[in-house]
């Protein structure tokens, strides 16, 4: 019951208008307190009687500039400037009647140091010297300087008089009143005018520096976020093309070795069973790839698989013979260990460019692989001899991933890619993917 009592006063303390009201309060009580106020503005008001403000007059303005300067303080934080006019007015209202300065003329400062820390430099320091000048006027040359001269001191000085050749000398002592000098009190005034303004400049300073370290911060997240953002595209992608060189490749097979078994199912049984165990092992290896790319994703906890890479290049070369697609492989170069995105990216370039001729080079088509290891590049080429509908070869059919997916990967990996009909006929994919040997 009592919880919501205390969220709700600790939200209304929080505010900064009832701050700013119990910092008035507070200045008040402790006027009243410390400076013992009733009985300065009684004594002024006996002093006033026929000086013209008259004895309840004095009492009733010196109230009224601190009703003012109570509210003063109060919004001090909503309007920093006219604020600071009315507590300054205020003050000169309470010495032009004769009062002393007290504990309520500290709001001058306190409001002083909040347009420092709230209002540009420029306004602050405009106001600084509208103050200093104005208590410069009230000390030196007002008719209400009397109240803050410092008071008359007696000064006294001592002599020897002698009296005669046979007499003791006497002593002669003199004192005089040295005065009362109006321009005592403006460095204690106007250093506490600079005290506030630096205070509150200093103020304004840090929350500025703070302002820009949580813009820096801001910004910094916002780019963290940007940088996870494409982090997450560049996976999407590597994982669809993943994706697509393994289901696109695998049902290729598929369905080439289902036609061929429906072809051989009455006259040829054998040939039947062959394509039939073909299908099984192509689709037990593109349901490996594919658990291995779920894998990637969090998808299947116990997914893990050797990556694929040129060294599977035979068992695909295998599994596209068995499909009715005669392949050629011939490696030129010393063959060497190739960097993981390398080696995969190759492995997937001969995987879609065998996929597109059994699609489209049409029956009794052949194709030639041939990989060539060099000091700076690994070089691939796949061409195959076959007539497609139009009678040009195997990329003129289609309009799928297949050739996009490729020069994405070599986009990336900083190679080149071309793709075109052959000089003899056919299409003929070409790329190449560097690499930096290390030399011996």
């Amino acid at each position: 019951m009592m919880a919501p009592v205390v969220v709700a006063l600790r939200a209304g303390i929080r505010r900064p208008m009832v701050q700013d009201a119990a910092l008035a309060c507070g200045l008040l009580v402790a006027c009243l307190l410390v400076n013992d106020a009733f009985d300065l503005v009684r004594v002024q008001a006996d002093r006033s009687v026929g000086a013209g403000w008259g004895g309840s007059g004095a009492v009733w303005a010196w109230w009224v500039a601190t009703a003012f300067t109570v509210v003063a303080v109060t919004l001090r934080r909503r309007r920093p400037v006219p604020m600071l006019i009315v507590c300054a007015v205020s003050t000169i209202v309470r010495v032009a009647v004769g009062v002393l300065p007290t504990v309520m003329d500290l709001a001058v400062l306190v409001l002083l140091c909040t347009v420092a820390a709230r209002c540009s430099r420029l306004t602050s320091l405009l106001a600084l010297a509208g103050l200093l000048l104005g208590a410069a006027w009230l000390i030196g040359g007002s008719p209400v300087d009397q109240s803050l001269r410092i008071p008359t001191l007696r000064v006294c000085s001592r002599s020897d008089v002698p009296s005669g050749p046979t007499r003791a000398g006497r002593v002669d002592t003199s004192c005089h009143d040295s005065g009362s000098d109006p321009w005592r009190g403006l460095p204690v005034l106007g250093s506490g005018l600079i005290a506030a303004w630096a205070v509150g400049n200093g103020s304004r300073n840090r929350r500025a520096y703070l302002e820009q370290l949580h813009a820096r911060a801001q910004d910094l997240e916002r780019e963290q976020d940007h940088q996870a953002t494409l982090a997450v595209a560049a996976e999407r992608g590597r994982i669809s093309r993943e994706v697509h060189d393994v289901v696109a490749h695998g049902l290729s097979l598929i369905v080439v070795q289902a036609q061929g078994a429906e072809a051989a199912l009455d006259n040829r049984p054998a040939d039947t069973r062959a394509a039939l165990q073909t299908i099984v092992s192509t689709g037990r290896d593109s349901l490996a790839d594919m658990r291995r790319v779920l894998g990637a994703l969090g998808e299947v906890e116990d997914a893990w698989h050797a990556q694929s890479g040129l060294a599977r290049l035979p068992s695909l070369l295998t599994r596209v013979r068995d499909s009715g697609t005669p392949v050629n492989l011939r490696i030129e170069g010393s063959p060497a260990a190739l960097p993981s995105p390398v080696d995969l990216s190759a492995y997937r370039i001969v995987q879609e460019a065998l996929t597109n001729v059994m699609k489209h080079a049409g029956p009794g088509a052949s194709a030639d692989v041939v990989v060539s290891y060099s000091d700076t590049e690994i070089a691939i080429e796949v061409g195959d001899d076959g007539k497609g509908p139009t009678g040009d070869g195997a990329g003129t059919v289609g309009s799928g991933n297949g050739l996009p997916g490729m020069r994405r990967r070599v986009t990336l990996l900083g190679g080149h890619l071309s793709a075109g009909p052959g000089d003899a006929g056919g299409f003929v994919v070409r790329a190449g993917l560097p690499i930096h040997r290390q030399r011996g």
